[in-house]
Protein backbone atom coordinates (compact mmCIF):
# COMPACT_ATOMS: atom_id res chain seq x y z
CA UNK A 1 0.00 0.00 0.00
CA UNK A 2 1.55 3.23 -0.83
CA UNK A 3 1.97 6.20 1.61
CA UNK A 4 -0.53 8.98 1.92
CA UNK A 5 0.69 12.29 0.70
CA UNK A 6 0.95 15.15 3.18
CA UNK A 7 -1.42 16.65 1.29
CA UNK A 8 -4.29 14.30 1.61
CA UNK A 9 -6.12 15.12 4.78
CA UNK A 10 -5.26 16.28 8.31
CA UNK A 11 -2.00 15.05 9.44
CA UNK A 12 -1.62 13.64 12.75
CA UNK A 13 1.39 12.39 14.45
CA UNK A 14 1.93 8.41 14.24
CA UNK A 15 2.88 7.82 18.17
CA UNK A 16 1.89 10.47 20.31
CA UNK A 17 5.02 9.44 22.32
CA UNK A 18 7.69 9.70 20.12
CA UNK A 19 7.51 12.41 17.43
CA UNK A 20 9.39 12.49 14.45
CA UNK A 21 11.53 15.97 13.40
CA UNK A 22 8.56 16.68 10.69
CA UNK A 23 6.21 15.81 13.68
CA UNK A 24 8.34 18.07 16.08
CA UNK A 25 8.17 21.38 13.84
CA UNK A 26 4.24 20.90 12.54
CA UNK A 27 1.85 19.65 15.45
CA UNK A 28 0.34 22.66 17.47
CA UNK A 29 0.98 22.95 20.69
CA UNK A 30 -1.79 24.55 23.11
CA UNK A 31 -1.58 26.14 25.98
CA UNK A 32 -4.84 27.05 27.99
CA UNK A 33 -7.14 26.37 30.99
CA UNK A 34 -8.31 22.44 31.80
CA UNK A 35 -11.35 23.80 33.04
CA UNK A 36 -13.10 27.02 32.18
CA UNK A 37 -16.24 28.71 33.23
CA UNK A 38 -19.00 29.05 31.03
CA UNK A 39 -19.59 32.67 29.26
CA UNK A 40 -16.24 33.73 30.52
CA UNK A 41 -13.11 34.80 28.41
CA UNK A 42 -10.17 32.26 29.00
CA UNK A 43 -6.29 32.12 26.66
CA UNK A 44 -5.37 30.00 24.64
CA UNK A 45 -2.00 30.25 23.35
CA UNK A 46 -1.08 28.50 19.88
CA UNK A 47 2.63 27.43 18.89
CA UNK A 48 3.15 25.46 15.99
CA UNK A 49 5.41 22.92 16.92
CA UNK A 50 7.83 21.58 19.41
CA UNK A 51 10.32 22.42 17.76
CA UNK A 52 10.23 26.10 15.88
CA UNK A 53 8.88 26.64 12.72
CA UNK A 54 10.56 28.15 9.41
CA UNK A 55 9.08 31.07 8.46
CA UNK A 56 10.69 31.77 5.32
CA UNK A 57 9.67 32.95 2.14
CA UNK A 58 9.75 29.36 0.72
CA UNK A 59 8.53 27.11 3.73
CA UNK A 60 5.85 28.89 6.06
CA UNK A 61 2.88 28.51 8.14
CA UNK A 62 0.01 29.78 6.01
CA UNK A 63 -2.37 30.42 8.84
CA UNK A 64 -3.88 28.52 11.92
CA UNK A 65 -7.73 27.73 12.87
CA UNK A 66 -9.15 27.21 15.68
CA UNK A 67 -12.23 24.82 16.61
CA UNK A 68 -14.40 23.62 19.65
CA UNK A 69 -15.43 20.12 17.52
CA UNK A 70 -16.59 21.01 14.09
CA UNK A 71 -17.83 24.62 15.09
CA UNK A 72 -15.33 27.50 13.76
CA UNK A 73 -14.10 29.78 16.17
CA UNK A 74 -10.72 31.92 14.95
CA UNK A 75 -8.50 32.19 11.96
CA UNK A 76 -5.06 33.88 12.36
CA UNK A 77 -3.10 34.21 8.90
CA UNK A 78 0.26 34.38 8.97
CA UNK A 79 2.67 36.63 6.72
CA UNK A 80 6.38 34.91 6.10
CA UNK A 81 9.17 36.58 7.44
CA UNK A 82 7.63 39.34 8.83
CA UNK A 83 5.44 36.90 11.67
CA UNK A 84 6.02 34.39 13.61
CA UNK A 85 3.67 31.22 14.06
CA UNK A 86 2.96 31.90 17.84
CA UNK A 87 -0.14 32.92 18.56
CA UNK A 88 -2.63 34.05 21.95
CA UNK A 89 -6.35 34.51 21.51
CA UNK A 90 -9.20 35.20 24.04
CA UNK A 91 -12.21 32.37 23.48
CA UNK A 92 -15.74 32.41 25.45
CA UNK A 93 -17.37 29.19 25.59
CA UNK A 94 -20.69 28.56 26.39
CA UNK A 95 -22.05 25.65 29.09
CA UNK A 96 -24.52 23.88 26.75
CA UNK A 97 -21.69 21.07 26.44
CA UNK A 98 -19.76 19.70 30.07
CA UNK A 99 -16.52 19.28 27.60
CA UNK A 100 -15.66 20.24 24.13
CA UNK A 101 -12.67 18.98 22.11
CA UNK A 102 -10.75 22.11 21.37
CA UNK A 103 -9.38 21.83 17.64
CA UNK A 104 -6.15 23.60 16.19
CA UNK A 105 -5.57 22.96 12.71
CA UNK A 106 -2.36 25.52 10.92
CA UNK A 107 -1.54 24.57 6.98
CA UNK A 108 2.12 24.74 6.27
CA UNK A 109 2.76 26.10 3.07
CA UNK A 110 5.07 22.59 2.00
CA UNK A 111 3.87 20.12 4.51
CA UNK A 112 0.26 20.60 4.41
CA UNK A 113 -2.49 20.28 7.46
CA UNK A 114 -1.53 19.39 10.84
CA UNK A 115 -4.11 19.19 13.79
CA UNK A 116 -3.77 19.00 17.58
CA UNK A 117 -6.81 18.77 19.74
CA UNK A 118 -7.08 18.88 23.81
CA UNK A 119 -10.38 18.31 25.66
CA UNK A 120 -11.86 21.24 28.15
CA UNK A 121 -14.35 20.86 30.83
CA UNK A 122 -16.99 23.86 30.96
CA UNK A 123 -18.68 24.49 34.62
CA UNK A 124 -21.17 26.62 35.48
Amino acid sequence: MAEKGLFCGINRPQDPTNLTELEKKHIPVVSCPDTVKAGEPFQVTIKVGEIPHVMDEGHHIQWIEVYFGQNFYVRVDLTPVFTRPDVTITLVKGGKHRTSTLRVVERCNLHGLWEATKEITIIE
